[in-house]
Parts: C-alpha cells; structure tokens; sequence
C-alpha cells in the first residue's frame, strides 16, 4: 500500500527495464592506503571471454522494481534561511542563488541491490513554491560518495543542503539517498557498480512521477541529470542505461552535466597506480596493472582489508559491496568493463564533462578516456569535456566551479512551449 503524506575539449508514467593485521612481507599497505585514500575521497590484464555476452547497460528490472511506496513531508525551507545557511557554512558556490521557498519529502520506493534483488530505498524530492501554472523542470541531483547514513539526502533536507538550494532556483530536485543509505541502511553499497547505481536512479524516477500524479505536482515535461564525483558517475550509468533501454524518461531528459568522475574504473584505478610508482618505485613495480593477481591470496586479502579500511572510516554506518575491488585486483578488464565502466556507449543527448587536470582522486585521464570513447561511438558534438580552471584544478577546488558550470548548462536549455523557466 502506498502513502503520501573554461577551456572545451573538442511523460508517460512506465516502469524501468532497467579490523585488519599488518602485512607481514613487503609493506604493500602502503600501496594499498594511497589506492584507497584516492577512492575514498571520490568518492588489467585478462581479456576475459571474447563475444558479447549481452549489453551490460541493459538491467533485467524484477517485478516491482520502480514501485512509489510512501512519500513523507520533511520540512518546508525559506530562500532566505537557505541563502543564510550557505554563506554561514563558508561555501562559496557561484551562480546559486535561493528565489523559492522549498518543500521537503522524504520518498520511499522499491530498486535493485547488487545482487539484483529488490530492496527498499530512499531519496529526498524536494519541490519549489511557486506561482499557479509556474511549472519547475526535474533536475536529479546525485550525491558524492559519502560516510554516514545521516549525510543521505534524505536525512540532511536542511537550508544548507545542495539539493535543498537547487530546489530554492526553481528546480524540481530528485535525489536518490543510494542503496546502503536512507531507508536501505545495513543494505551493501554497491559502490561503483553500474547497473544498481543506474537502477536506484531510474526506479526513483519513476516512483517520483507516480507520486507527482497523486499528489497533483506536475512538471514541464524537461530532466536534467547532474552529479560530481561518484554522483556524476551514477549520472553516467543511469543516462546509459535510459539509453540502452529506451526508457520512458529518455524523451524527457535534456542532458548530463558530471564533474569529475570514475567513469572509466580501470583508467581511474591505474592511475593511482603510476602515482604509487612514482612515490615508491620498488612497490609500484610489485602492483602493476596486469600482475595483481599474481599476490598470494594472503597478501591479496591484506591489501583488500586495507583498502576498505581506508575506503569507510571505522565508524561508519555504511556497509560497503566492493566487489569491482575484487575484480581490479584480479586483473580481470572484462568483468570490470561489465560491472563498472561507463565510459564507452552511443548517448543521443548531450553529455557536458567537467574535470580539473590536478585531480589526483579521480585522475582527469577517466574524462578524457570517456570522451574519446563516446566520440568514437560516434557521439560526435554531442559530448565535450571542459577543464576546470582553479588553481590547483584538484577534487575538492573543482566542485564551486563545476556547479556553476552545470547551472549554467542548465539554464541556457529554452523552457517547454508556453512554460515559464525555472528562474
């Protein structure tokens, strides 16, 4: 039952198909800390089988998925606590600029897991007051990789919260709390797995346009999604597999805007690589791409440990599926190309990359690689890649310019026929 209560590098309502010892030999977890501290803040060698052994974007939605089952008020938020809150918490976010008082949701729907079985999520919607027959474009904001249950969208619907600022623009903002956060807590996080990052994203879509039609909140008919960091590799993965699966939500999105992102994991992974080879020589030559699996299985689990320990703090109230970390230490490309990669499909809507060339969590070689690879696919003008111009153009410096680089993607996009803007 449900409930509702820069430089450039050249609506219908459907369902989705959609505690560790220390090493006792060579001190890899060494290695394995600086891998891990690069995931953290986000966030080859077998060929593996030849064929094709069916489209990994292509997720098979069990019974269900999709399905809009509570929606609960949160909180309502005035533009000017939010314009408050924003400049108290010192960030300094150009281009945001609260118009709108907001109403919160806490949303509650049913997607996949990792191992593809149904599971309880969450996400927080959060909609702009306006004026009779104003109607607000649908913008899906995807969060960055976060520590705490209590940092979900979800859970922090607060003046603060970027999601909450976005709304106060006069945007209808959806945002998925992820598997392992919300309502999903104990539930693993399917950390940089493309098909339950892509499903929590599309089935909340869904739910929301269920609820929308209920509770008598319409839209203009226009999708946005956006995302940094693993947010704007979950943005990736849900455009692909709208893509793959001509989902009813594809004739509504208007484009991508992803700063920043893994979207090429095995590109992202060995870059951190040539960074331990760079600062210790004789460890980077023992974990070279294409040798990993040699390790002993000892040592493998070692380093494996190590780098979970790095990737969650001890106490976190996150449970982490880090599965595509078996599969790189494994050496196996082909598993992780269909487990994790985005990087490489034919979009048919625009896709703006955003990346700092001094990013050494995510090394900006993940964006170029996607761009060349979509080109190749022959997305042609469709994508571009615009590096950041902070100084240093690293992870944390390139978030302020990259919401700006997205708002401003978003706001040059015309308003439906007779449709007001979103400003």
């Amino acid at each position: 039952m449900t409930t509702s209560t820069h430089p450039t590098h050249t609506g219908t309502l459907a369902r989705i198909g959609r505690g560790w010892r220390p090493l006792t030999a060579w001190p890899k977890w060494l290695a394995a800390g600086l891998l891990a501290g690069a995931l953290a803040a986000c966030g080859g060698g077998n060929s593996g089988p030849t064929g094709d052994a069916g489209d990994p974007a292509v997720i098979p939605a069990p019974a269900g998925a999709g399905d809009f089952k509570a929606a609960v008020w949160l909180n309502s938020v005035a533009p000017l606590d939010i314009a408050n809150a924003l400049q108290a918490s010192g960030k300094s976010l150009p281009g945001v600029s609260p118009m709108y008082p907001v109403t919160n949701y806490r949303l509650e729907y049913l997607t996949t897991d990792g191992d593809g079985q149904l599971v309880r999520a969450s996400g927080l919607v959060s909609v702009p007051l306006k004026a009779p027959g104003a109607l607000s474009p649908v913008l899906g904001y995807q969060h960055a990789t976060i520590f705490s249950v209590a940092q979900a969208p979800s859970n922090r619907a607060v003046p603060s919260e970027l999601a909450v600022a976005l709304a106060s623009m006069g945007f209808l903002v959806v945002a998925p709390d992820y598997v392992g956060y919300g309502a999903s807590k104990g539930v693993p996080h399917p950390y940089l797995q493309a098909a339950p990052s892509a499903a929590a994203v599309l089935d909340m879509h869904t739910a929301t346009r269920a609820w929308q039609a209920s509770a008598g909140i319409p839209d203009n008919g226009q999708l946005f999604l956006v995302g940094y960091s693993e947010g704007a590799y979950v943005s990736m993965a849900a455009h692909r597999t709208m893509t793959a699966t001509r989902s009813a939500h594809l004739s509504r999105l208007q484009m991508t805007v992803a700063g920043a992102g893994p979207y090429n994991v095995q590109t992202t992974l060995d870059g951190v690589l040539r960074q331990v080879r760079d600062e210790e020589p004789l460890l980077g030559a023992l974990l070279n791409p294409g040798f990993l699996r040699y390790l002993g299985s000892s040592v493998r689990n070692d380093v494996r440990r190590a780098i979970l320990k790095k990737l969650m703090p001890e106490d976190t109230d996150v449970a982490l599926d880090a599965r595509f970390l078996d599969v790189y230490l494994a050496d196996d490309e082909y598993q992780l190309n269909r487990l994790s990669n985005v990087h490489d499909w034919q979009p048919d809507k625009p896709i703006y990359l955003h990346h700092g060339r001094d990013d050494r969590t995510v090394t900006h070689g993940s964006s170029l690689s996607t761009l060349q690879a979509l080109q190749a696919r022959g997305a042609g003008g469709l994508v571009s890649l615009t590096d950041c111009t902070a100084q240093p153009s690293d992870h944390g410096n390139c978030l302020p310019p990259f919401v700006t680089f997205m708002l401003n993607r978003v706001l040059s996009t015309p308003a439906p026929p007779a449709q007001l803007s979103p400003g």
